[in-house]
């Protein structure tokens, strides 16, 4: 009898399971938006988790109208800089960058993190892309192409965070969503080279992407990283084993058998988070003691209702929502109060 093969089927988003790559997470996706031309991302520091009080305004909710407890997230977001702006086009194989276009004043911290182009510098290839330092005529080399995708190179100044040990930035990529080319140029050249604050991404009430790289909790058995059932009590070994490595064909062990390995320290996006507030005294939602590992707020910050991945001080960069339900409510949310009570424990 002949062997039946398939596809595989379900999801594999989830493997392997093995170790991220960078801490700064990479964006493989942007939504299309409408309206003025704004920047569709932010990045933030993760400070820790309290709790605050909310009206709740969904009109089917049994609570419709009063005060209801939820959990938030306290996200640090300083200002971000502006490095480059990045030129798309396409090409058979996707978007293909055309060229680039650099700030003339870089924090000196940058050059740590990556080697900075010089004035009138190229890159090797086929397709050479500029990396011209910022000028008049930057951008006007690129009046001609066929321009089909604006983005920008932005760095955060982790110098201003107390609560985060590092002074190195980290450097993204943010998509300009919204208007014409044209518009979307014209406001990336007005940009560049300045700082940009987490007013020009979102304001309260709107819904995000949540994207950082969890928890790392090293090496652990099957048991606790797949929760596979402990073998019966008949067992003569161990009981947190597992008890089938699979058939005898084909000779090795696919993927799919759960296994012993990393866990944690994965990327992971969370959708639809909400912004319950944005703050610019960060001593409104600094516990008394500050934040265990972390310290006190001292930038504008971020409440994101629920939880957030990874640990205190962890990167978090926010992303206009890809799956919006059409219904959503993106209006501001009515805080009446944030707990402020040490978290050091009684």
């Amino acid at each position: 009898m002949p062997q039946r093969r398939r596809p595989k089927r379900g999801s594999r988003a989830y493997g392997p399971r093995k170790r991220a790559k960078s801490q700064t997470p990479r964006l493989d996706s942007w939504p299309e938006i409408s309206g003025t031309p704004k920047i569709q991302g932010f990045a933030g520091y993760k400070a820790g988790m309290t709790h605050a009080l909310i009206v709740d305004s969904r009109a089917k909710s049994t609570t419709s109208g009063l005060e209801v407890q939820v959990p938030v997230t306290v996200v640090e977001v300083p200002p971000m800089k502006i490095a480059a702006v990045r030129f798309y086009e396409n090409s058979i194989l996707g978007l293909k960058t055309a060229g680039e276009v650099w700030a003339n004043d870089l924090d000196s911290l940058l050059s740590r993190r990556m080697c900075l182009p010089k004035s009138g510098a190229e890159t090797e290839g086929d397709a050479p892309a500029e990396k011209a330092k910022y000028n008049e005529a930057s951008f006007a080399r690129y009046d001609g192409l066929d321009i089909e995708d604006v983005r920008v190179l932005a760095y955060t100044q982790p110098k201003m965070v107390s609560g985060v040990p590092k002074k190195v930035p980290d450097i993204m990529e943010l998509r300009i969503g919204g208007g014409t080319i044209d518009e979307r140029v014209a406001y990336a050249k007005s940009i560049l080279g300045t700082e940009v604050s987490f007013d020009n991404f979102v304001a309260e009430g709107a819904l995000i992407d949540v994207i950082a790289v969890t928890k790392g909790k090293g090496f652990q058995g099957v048991t606790k990283r797949w929760g596979v059932k402990l073998l019966s009590h008949r067992n003569s070994k161990h009981r947190r084993g597992i008890g089938n490595l699979g058939p005898k064909r084909p000779g090795y062990v696919r993927s799919t058998v759960p296994g012993s390995g990393q866990m944690g320290y994965h990327q992971r996006t969370e959708f639809n988070k909400k912004i319950v507030k944005v703050g610019a005294d960060g001593a409104e939602v600094t516990p008394k003691g500050g934040f265990i590992n972390y310290g006190e707020v001292r930038n504008t910050y971020v409440l994101v209702h629920g939880s957030v991945p990874g640990p205190t001080k962890r990167l978090i960069r926010f992303r206009d929502a890809t799956r919006a339900p059409k219904k959503a409510s993106m209006d501001a949310v009515e805080v009446t109060y944030v707990s402020t009570d040490s978290k050091q424990g009684a």
